[in-house]
């Protein structure tokens, strides 16, 4: 009597929540990741290293703590800039370049690449290719009602004084 040999996957990569090849490469280039995710209100990003009991957060920023500086426009283009712009400040004292982890969800000139042009703005050295950005209108808010613009050059000036 013959038998199937099954194994069984990951959980994660059932659920289908990481790829396991990618995240071998990424790790293998020996630099931080620069990990980029996208919830339904929130864009979230994190600068990680190898640990040796797992990865090591250094630095994590949540588009929630942009309303402490006085932004309150939801989750769009302009708050996933400044979101990345944040976490590229934080993470400046610590690194000085990073690979990208963008997840599944990417799509081009999205949220995700606003976040990505934040941090590369900042200073960190992020291999990326400009094309996948959004507009400057859209970044700077020219799509949103009342006076974003204004709004986002003070929450800019504010980050840099902290």
């Amino acid at each position: 009597m013959k038998t199937k040999r099954y194994s069984v996957q990951y959980r994660r990569k059932r659920e289908g929540r990481t790829d396991y090849k990618k995240r071998t490469k990424l790790l293998l280039s020996g630099m931080p990741r620069l990990i980029i995710r996208k919830t339904i209100r929130r864009m979230i990003v994190q600068v990680s290293e190898k640990g040796e009991n797992g990865d090591v957060i250094m630095v994590t920023v949540d588009s929630g703590q942009l309303e402490k500086l006085g932004w309150k426009h939801g989750l769009n283009i302009s708050t996933s800039y400044l979101t990345g712009y944040l976490a590229g400040l934080k993470a400046k004292e610590k690194i000085k370049g990073a690979v990208a982890d963008l997840g599944f969800n990417i799509h081009k000139k999205g949220n995700i690449y606003a976040a990505l042009k934040g941090v590369v703005d900042a200073g960190i050295m992020v291999s990326h290719d400009p094309s996948v950005f959004p507009s400057e209108d859209r970044i700077k808010g020219a799509h949103l009602k009342g006076s974003a613009a204004k709004e986002m050059e003070l929450t800019i000036k504010k980050m840099q004084e902290k």
